[in-house]
């Protein structure tokens, strides 16, 4: 893993929950941050389902430096390109994509694909990958399965994303194999949508204070 990979997955494992993002609209992307940060989040993947994600990215990168922010639900090589000439820390794909994997090694892009099975994980730990999202998580098995898996794969850290709330968060944080919890429960899209960033704010701190605790 290099430097650089290195440093990102560290701020992963000190923010503890990863808010995942859906943005309809770019302009809602500088009060989420704000948010965000406020909150004790700082940190944002922006999933590239929607044609607002890249200007979102964008927005949310130049205004807040300090901010982990990538982009998710990346699929393409040429997502990988815009989203990181918009500005995204990171690459965070909802499946194990060889492709997208070495692309990002090759330009030293910090990529955390989704993986769900032992030969998924294994491949990613051929290609020297020490950190996996786990999607989705609690339809595929939760932490019974992630446990299974990694106690032959010793290497591997995991974040788990599909199914995360701030019911089950907790245990998945107190496990030394996860490095960090996907969620969007503190960013639904109706709060967005209504530009509720206040009540955000408050999930998110919710949140915040949750990792605190278990960490």
């Amino acid at each position: 893993m290099s430097a650089k990979a290195d440093a990102v997955f560290k701020k992963f494992e000190e923010v503890g929950i990863i808010p995942v993002v859906v943005l309809n609209d770019a302009k809602d992307a500088k009060p989420l941050g704000e948010a965000l940060m406020e909150g004790g989040l700082p940190a944002a993947e922006v999933t590239f389902r929607t044609a607002a994600a890249e200007e979102s990215i964008r927005i949310m990168a130049e205004n807040f430096p300090d901010m982990l922010v990538g982009a998710g639900t990346v699929l393409t090589i040429e997502q990988v390109d815009r989203a990181v000439a918009a500005g995204a820390k990171f690459i965070v794909a909802p499946g194990f994509d060889e492709e997208i994997v070495k692309y990002c090694l090759e330009k030293d892009i910090p990529v955390c694909p989704g993986t769900q099975t032992a030969s998924e994980m294994m491949a990613a730990v051929k290609l020297g990958l020490t950190h996996v999202k786990f999607f989705p998580a609690e339809n595929a098995g939760g932490l019974k399965m992630i446990k299974a898996i990694t106690a032959a794969l010793t290497s591997l850290k995991v974040m788990p994303t599909g199914g995360i709330n701030a019911e089950n968060v907790v245990e998945y944080l107190k496990s030394d194999k996860i490095f960090c919890c996907g969620g969007s429960w503190m960013v639904k899209g109706d709060m967005i949508k209504a530009g509720d960033f206040e009540g955000i704010k408050a999930k998110v701190a919710e949140a915040a204070e949750i990792v605190k605790a278990n960490r």
